[in-house]
């Protein structure tokens, strides 16, 4: 038996997979990774077009933040959170200081969903209220409080839910029955019908809103202009927190640190993990306005983790975001990710089975679906019983194109490092695969 072939068998013998049946897994047995690129034990070499899962923000085998764990490993592995360490005080003011002028410190977590979990318990404490709004389309962890504050089907197993959490709807444009006639008129009727809702609600219950800046693999939602602004109008009015959840589109996906910048807003609360160490260590994180962190300063807060700021992860932390400064890695962004939407573009006036592209940065998803007049997805939203959108992910793969689908959507969200020559390169791929989906599921 040779060693890709043990390796496949204990694995399939030994680990749970996510979100999938184990009973006909057959994962791709990695041997080593490099920059945008993973090869299999044969030499095959697979591109990562979907950073694994948005979050190797600065791709594989990067020897600047390998070297740092390196260096703090050599000093010490862990303290407790009581304890001062450098790399933590080190990231926190690094993240601070990437944040609007109103943020002043950041409670680091584990990962995503324990971000949003304590963000909550932050802002509940912090106004006293119990109810939270998130979006349907959301996705913000599968812990219980994430798990309760996500919309879409993986919030299923959790119920019946947490009294508190309601839910509205995502500024869905593309969705939406009615022809706006700017985004103006569609961010005006969303934040509309948001604000009627928490009317209804009683606005002095609720604590916060909660919502992706950019709804990410429910569809790479982008949000219309003048939606976030009106989001905050709303907080301001009722007192209401706006937690904005930047666990995937931050730090650069969107060519700007943080999403929530392309819209020129301030929220009170940021969750981030993902980028902040691009996969190799694992940590997530509160950031707080100075406001909240006021409050904590004589008010008990009742958060913590054994591994809040672990020295190794805020150590990679430090080296991620220096990373990003010193190698112009937003500039990158922005000029590929140009090149990206022009593609995109493209193939959707060549694909019959491409209802939308939408893309910001190198933050991108394409819809698919039956018939572009009728908007009828390829597949019924919630359940791909035909098995139609692992299908599209295989014929990629035998490319060596690898990225992920959700429901009908097909994610392409490549490491920020990426190269003009290597989208192009790779969205050649993407060409010849639409080609296929028309031929095979459009009539």
């Amino acid at each position: 038996m040779s060693i890709s072939e043990e390796i496949k068998k204990k694995s399939l013998r030994y680990n749970i997979q996510s979100w999938s049946k184990q009973g006909n897994l057959d994962p791709i047995v990695v041997e080593k990774s490099d920059n945008i690129y993973y090869w299999d034990y044969d030499g095959n070499r697979y591109t990562d077009m979907s950073s694994q899962l948005v979050n190797m923000n600065l791709g594989h085998g990067n020897k600047e933040i390998a070297e740092a764990i390196k260096k703090q490993a050599d000093k010490f592995c862990f303290l407790s959170p009581a304890i001062a360490v450098e790399s933590r005080a080190d990231l926190a003011e690094l993240v601070v200081n990437l944040l609007p002028d109103n943020f002043a410190k950041v409670f680091f977590t584990n990962a995503g969903a324990d971000a949003n979990e304590n963000a909550i318990k932050m802002a509940r404490m912090y106004t006293g209220r119990k109810k939270i709004f998130s979006r349907y389309r959301s996705y913000h962890g599968s812990s219980f409080g994430a798990g309760n504050l996500t919309g879409e089907p993986r919030r299923y197993p959790l119920e019946p839910g947490i009294p508190g959490f309601v839910k509205f709807f995502d500024p869905y444009v593309y969705r939406e029955k009615i022809n706006f006639a700017s985004e103006k008129e569609a961010a005006d009727f969303y934040v509309g019908k948001l604000r009627e809702q928490i009317l209804y609600e009683n606005p002095g219950d609720v604590a916060a809103i909660v919502m992706e800046t950019i709804t990410g693999s429910n569809g790479v939602i982008i949000p219309p202009d003048g939606y976030l602004a009106g989001v905050r109008k709303i907080c301001d009015e009722f007192g209401i927190m706006m937690i904005c959840d930047e666990v995937m589109a931050g730090f650069g996906r969107t060519g700007k640190m943080f999403a929530f910048e392309n819209w020129g807003i301030k929220p009170d609360i940021v969750t981030f993990a993902k980028g902040v160490t691009c996969g190799y260590t694992q940590l997530g994180g509160v950031a707080v306005s100075k406001q909240i962190a006021e409050y904590f300063n004589d008010h008990f807060l009742s958060c913590g983790l054994t591994y809040s700021g672990h020295p190794l992860s805020c150590a990679a932390g430090v080296a991620c975001v220096k990373y990003y400064k010193e190698h112009n890695v937003l500039d990158n962004v922005q000029k590929v990710g140009k090149v990206l939407g022009e593609i995109l573009e493209d193939l959707k006036k060549k694909h019959a089975c491409i209802g939308d592209v939408r893309y910001i940065g190198l933050f991108s998803a394409i819809e698919l679906v039956k018939d572009r007049e009728t908007k009828e997805p390829i597949v019924a939203y919630g359940a791909d019983t035909k098995g139609i959108m692992p299908s599209i992910i295989g014929e990629l793969k035998k490319k060596y194109f690898m990225t992920y689908s959700h429901e009908n959507m097909v994610l392409v969200a490549p490491p920020l490092i990426i190269t003009e020559k290597q989208l192009r390169e790779e969205m050649k791929k993407m060409d010849e695969v639409l080609s296929w989906v028309d031929k095979t599921y459009i009539k």
